[in-house]
């Protein structure tokens, strides 16, 4: 399944109004914010219909998902919106992340832990409040809201200190950059561990995480917790490095700027189970034979060349790494 879907669900006393734009979407936040009625009003009109009392407008059919035999009842379940309430243990399995990897449906969960097994995007992550455009209104109208959104730096900076995700080809970009710099780069190898990495640098002026925000998702709630505690780290989080490639312009393509303007229209959620994944295999195709052939594991040298290099760096916005 791709493309983005408005999900209106409403009764006589509670009205929500979302978009869902990717595979895996997160709803967290406090009791009584409307989180399970949420899902209980999709489960009672999927089970009823309008009788229920509930209506839902969406132009896929929206689900619940839980139980014992959650397995059993995803294998029947085809381009479908799925909810799936918190208390579902089930959600945090590999064996969950494993069967919803060969699925066409979308997922909408209910947490209030990071699923680690899970590649969701810190951009879609929720919280659910009262919409003040409606107060007047006997209906409760409730709406979606980000919870972390992008998080990049909003003043110049310059770090001392680079942490980064990638230990491959992103890795040697800045490696390569960072030569003859102020600041030094560190490979965390892998979202999991930047925690740890930066632990071990706070003492550091100005440290700069730099990761997958593609599928960061699980890992937000610590790092933030961290930064409102340390005001020294910063985070930017690009969809992936091969998304900054993409967008830098370095590769001339109509096709590519067109992708870039409605990643969800083209990303087809059984094939790529987070963005990251397509839009390396995007860089990948359209270098093919190229002398910009782009791999994930070794970075081809051209990108090193100057103008490459401030094309790239132009797209990360109040970051200086030229010093």
């Amino acid at each position: 399944m791709k493309g983005s879907y408005r999900v209106i669900v409403q009764n006589s006393f509670v009205h929500y109004d979302f978009e869902i734009r990717r595979n895996i979407t997160i709803i967290k936040g406090d009791s009584a914010t409307g989180k399970t009625t949420l899902v209980e009003m999709i489960r009672e009109y999927y089970e009823n219909g309008e009788s229920s009392g509930v209506k839902v407008f969406c132009e896929k059919t929206c689900a619940v998902l839980s139980g014992v035999d959650w397995k059993t009842l995803l294998n029947t379940m085809k381009e479908r919106i799925i909810f799936i309430d918190e208390g579902n243990s089930f959600v945090s399995s590999i064996d969950f992340a494993r069967e919803i990897q060969k699925s066409d449906n979308y997922y909408v969960i209910v947490t209030r832990e990071g699923l680690v097994n899970l590649p969701y995007s810190v951009e879609e992550i929720y919280g659910i409040r009262e919409s003040g455009k409606y107060a007047s209104l006997k209906q409760t109208y409730n709406e979606l809201y980000h919870i972390y959104g992008k998080q990049n730096p909003t003043e110049n900076t310059i770090p001392s200190k680079v942490i980064l995700e990638d230990s491959n080809a992103g890795y040697e970009f800045y490696k390569g950059i960072s030569e003859n710099k102020t600041w030094s780069v560190t490979s965390a190898s892998g979202k999991s561990n930047i925690f740890k990495e930066v632990m071990k640098c706070l003492s550091e002026k100005t440290v700069l995480v730099i990761a997958d925000g593609a599928a960061f998702g699980p890992e937000m709630d610590r790092m933030m917790k961290l930064i409102q505690r340390k005001k020294n780290i910063l985070m930017y989080l690009p969809e992936s490095f091969e998304y900054l490639i993409l967008k830098s312009g370095i590769v001339d393509d109509k096709e590519v700027r067109t992708i870039l303007e409605n990643p969800q229209q083209y990303i087809e959620s059984q094939e790529y189970f987070s963005w990251e994944r397509y839009f390396t295999s995007l860089l990948v195709k359209k270098t093919d034979a190229s002398y910009l052939k782009y791999t994930k594991k070794i970075l081809n040298p051209v990108y090193l060349q100057e103008n490459m290099k401030t094309k790239i760096l132009q797209q990360m916005d109040k970051i200086i790494l030229s010093k």
